[in-house]
C-alpha cells in the first residue's frame, strides 16, 4: 500500500488519540491541532523509514511527543495557557458532573511537570505499557516504571488536594 494510503489509515485509526495527547501536553487546542497535523506530515515524509521495530502507535506517539516539545520550545509559546477544552468535543450523553471531572482531572495532568504528565499521558490517555512508555521516552523499561509510578503519586495527590478522594 503506497504511503499515502497507509497515512490516511493511521489518520483515521490515531488521529483522535494524537490529538488528545497533544492537548494534553500543550495545553491548547490550537496549538494541539497544528502538532497533529504536523504529526502527521511528518510520519508521511518518514514513513519509508519505520521499520516496524516497534508498533505504529508508537511511532506516531513518539514523533507527536517531539512536535509537542518543538512547539513547547518556540519563542511565542506561553507556558501558563488555561484553554481548557474550549474547541474540544464532549459526548453529549456524560452527565455534567463527568464533564466537570474530566476537567479537574485534565487541570491536574496540565498542572504537572512535562516529564511527569508525558508519561501519565502515554500511560492513562494512549494506553501504552511500560515496555512502549520506554521506547517512546528513550528510556530503560525500569526507569519508566519508577517514572510512571511517581507520576502517579503525584496526581493522585493533586487531585486529593482538589477534592477528590482517591
Amino acid at each position: 500500500m503506497p504511503a499515502e494510503q497507509e497515512i490516511e489509515r493511521m489518520i483515521t485509526e490515531y488521529g483522535d488519540a494524537v490529538l488528545r495527547m497533544c492537548y494534553l501536553y500543550l495545553k491548547d487546542y490550537h496549538l494541539a491541532e497544528d502538532a497533529a497535523q504536523e504529526t502527521f506530515i511528518k510520519a508521511l515524509k518518514h514513513y519509508d523509514s519505520f521499520h516496524q521495530k516497534s508498533s505504529e502507535k508508537t511511532w506516531l506517539t513518539k514523533i507527536a511527543i517531539n512536535c509537542c516539545k518543538n512547539i513547547m520550545r518556540m519563542n511565542w509559546f506561553r507556558l501558563g495557557r488555561w484553554k481548557l477544552e474550549e474547541n474540544m468535543q464532549t459526548v453529549v450523553a456524560d452527565p455534567i458532573e463527568n464533564v466537570l471531572e474530566r476537567d479537574s482531572i485534565t487541570r491536574a495532568i496540565q498542572s504537572m511537570e512535562v516529564q511527569d504528565r508525558e508519561v501519565i499521558i502515554l500511560y492513562y490517555y494512549q494506553e501504552l505499557s511500560m515496555k512502549e512508555i520506554a521506547q517512546v521516552i528513550g528510556k530503560s523499561e525500569n526507569l519508566t516504571i519508577q517514572r510512571v509510578n511517581r507520576a502517579r503519586k503525584k496526581l493522585r495527590k493533586i487531585l486529593m488536594e482538589a477534592g477528590y478522594g482517591l
